[in-house]
């Protein structure tokens, strides 16, 4: 990985210096962690997709202004884009899985969908998962098959066959998710019906265009169904308004860029979409009760 200075945030990109590289890797987390740990406790962003899999270890993981706890067999899975950072713990074991969107998704069918817009584009659910001791053999398997695959040079089918080994680890850890929600909650099991992807659809455009200013009543439309059937779709899943959705996201990318990057406020006003900003700074105190200054200032 190479990374490169995005005003007071790194980003990291996976084989800057070899773009024809097949855009995928298994680390050892203990080894990355020797090597750059000043900088993975520092919140930074990448351009890709990444599982991390803490095998043991107990701490905290950092993730968009939230802190979670890590355990043994914790895995975390973080979009690119996503604010996140290590605590300070040397002793971690585990691995991490570095993957390009492209290199996941090849036909979006529903599954590759499912996979990518659920675990990692979910702002909705935690970005963790605790396996459990005794359920892991499978992963670790597959992890083996990975490294091993890896080490071939141009064999045929190798980045499929790669491919194939991350969607079946991936779908190994939502199964167990879905049996600790059911055991936690005593919901039903988890069936991906018409109305959760609908939702993730949802969720999805909302990713791709909140920067445009559009209303609820316009992803709808996006969505080919009306402002009402959307607006029952997201109270009856998530308790929340459409509109609810579209501030949260835009408030969080004022956030991330208000506490990880040196631009001023008119011009995090115009990078999220605002062409006043005065209006900004109402909308975001409005959403926030701070002004974006102060929020700033609360944590320096």
């Amino acid at each position: 990985m190479k990374k490169q200075e995005k005003e007071a945030i790194y980003e990291y990109h996976l084989h800057a210096d070899s773009p024809g590289k097949m855009q995928f890797e298994v680390q050892s987390l203990q080894d990355g962690i020797k090597d750059h740990q000043e900088d993975m406790s520092k919140p930074h962003i990448h351009s890709f997709y990444q599982v991390i899999w803490f095998k043991s270890g107990n701490g905290k993981h950092f993730v968009d202004f939230n802190e979670y706890d890590v355990s043994e067999n914790t895995i975390f899975f973080i979009a690119k884009n996503q604010v996140h950072a290590f605590d300070h713990n040397p002793d971690y074991q585990g691995f991490v899985i570095h993957f390009s969107e492209d290199f996941l998704v090849q036909k979006e069918n529903d599954v590759d969908f499912f996979l990518k817009c659920s675990m990692f584009n979910n702002p909705y659910q935690i970005p963790s998962c605790c396996v459990g001791s005794g359920n892991e053999y499978k992963l670790d398997e597959y992890i083996v098959q990975m490294q091993t695959e890896l080490k071939e040079h141009d064999k045929y089918g190798q980045e499929e066959l790669l491919r194939l080994y991350l969607k079946a680890f991936l779908i190994q850890v939502q199964r167990r998710k879905y049996e600790l929600e059911q055991l936690n909650k005593g919901l039903a099991p988890f069936i991906v019906d018409e109305k959760r992807t609908q939702l993730i659809h949802f969720v999805n455009l909302i990713e791709e265009n909140y920067t445009k200013g559009l209303p609820a009543s316009q992803y709808a439309e996006m969505l080919f169904v009306s402002l009402r059937t959307l607006s029952n779709l997201t109270l009856q899943l998530l308790n929340k308004k459409p509109s609810e959705m579209i501030h949260e996201r835009i408030v969080l990318e004022a956030k991330r860029l208000l506490l990880h990057s040196e631009l001023n406020v008119n011009q995090i006003a115009d990078k999220i979409g605002f062409e006043d900003s005065s209006y900004f700074i109402r909308y975001f105190k409005k959403y926030t009760g701070q002004s974006p200054t102060s929020f700033r200032k609360s944590f320096q």
